[in-house]
């Protein structure tokens, strides 16, 4: 198995795409060369920024060997591999390892309610089915399953599955991941809310992994390098910037505010694919004047 260390902001990195959504093959290499010349620690392509859940598995095959080609071992790639059955989970997952992902990332199975004992035994079926490094991804607001930190626990246990992104939005339960994971040093915990990665360092996690990087790549790079460097109250500054960008996802789908942006920065990664493409010109006329603000006062 590779030994990956996690730590630092992760990108989850948008996906890139033309007018007709079809993939963006150029400007996808592009973003993932802008994030790295950033200083990201990772590359995550088709998270939720990425827009897994409306790509198909041929696209997110496609995606990731761009990422891994193009990334070209400067950083560890994750590659998303979560899907609804554990049967299907494991394919993707052999997929990724095949194409040269460094690190799985696997959202729990949405849609259905699953229970703990459910979800054990389906991340650990993964595990043992795919020698790679594994990432547990916690988002219940989006798939309707939350992993309990005695879970997390006992997932833990399992050699390759090395750690846990929380996008709970719950400060807590981070704060729980933390805890009941102390036992195993090379376990680490991610914060899936960009709002709380400091705070998540601050109490022992690793970083996070992070959708306004896709705006501000340097500026979240910041937040971990400046804590490293016992730096925390730069770091709280750089943590405390990216709140007039949040406060616009207000208007809509995160994701989808995300991407608009970053075209609104000039780079030409298109609108979010259909439904989910609609951001109101109130939106719009408060992201212009968010970036020039921001620009202004030197965020990158």
């Amino acid at each position: 198995m590779k030994t990956v260390d996690i730590k630092g902001i992760i990108p989850a990195i948008v996906t890139p795409m033309n007018s007709d959504e079809t993939i963006n093959e150029q400007e996808l290499r592009n973003q993932v060369n802008r994030q790295i010349e950033a200083g990201v620690h990772g590359i995550f392509p088709f998270g939720t920024n990425g827009e897994a859940y409306i790509l198909s598995e041929d696209e997110k095959v496609r995606i990731l060997e761009i990422v891994v080609e193009e990334t070209k071992e400067r950083v560890p790639v994750y590659a998303g591999t979560g899907c609804i059955s554990t049967k299907d989970t494991i394919r993707l997952s052999k997929k990724a390892k095949e194409i040269g992902a460094d690190i799985l990332s696997i959202i729990t199975p949405s849609f259905a309610a699953a229970s703990q004992e459910e979800l054990y035994q389906h991340f650990k079926a993964v595990a043992e089915a795919v020698d790679m490094p594994i990432v547990l991804y916690n988002i219940p607001a989006r798939t309707g399953n939350a992993i309990a930190p005695d879970t997390v626990k006992r997932l833990s246990k399992i050699e390759n599955i090395i750690g846990v992104k929380d996008s709970s939005g719950n400060f807590d339960n981070i704060l729980q991941y933390i805890e009941v994971t102390r036992d195993r040093e090379d376990f680490k915990v991610l914060s899936g809310n960009d709002s709380l990665i400091l705070w998540t360092l601050l109490a022992g996690g690793a970083g996070g992994i992070a959708g306004c990087a896709n705006v501000y790549p340097e500026v979240m790079v910041s937040i971990y390098e400046n804590f490293m460097d016992d730096k925390v109250e730069k770091a709280r500054v750089a943590q405390d910037s990216i709140r007039s960008l949040r406060k616009c996802f207000r208007h809509g789908n995160p994701n989808t505010i995300v991407k608009t942006a970053v075209n609104l920065l000039g780079h030409p990664v298109g609108k979010c694919r259909a439904p989910f493409n609609h951001v109101p010109e109130a939106c719009i006329e408060e992201l212009k004047a968010v970036l020039e603000e921001n620009r202004e006062s030197g965020m990158r």
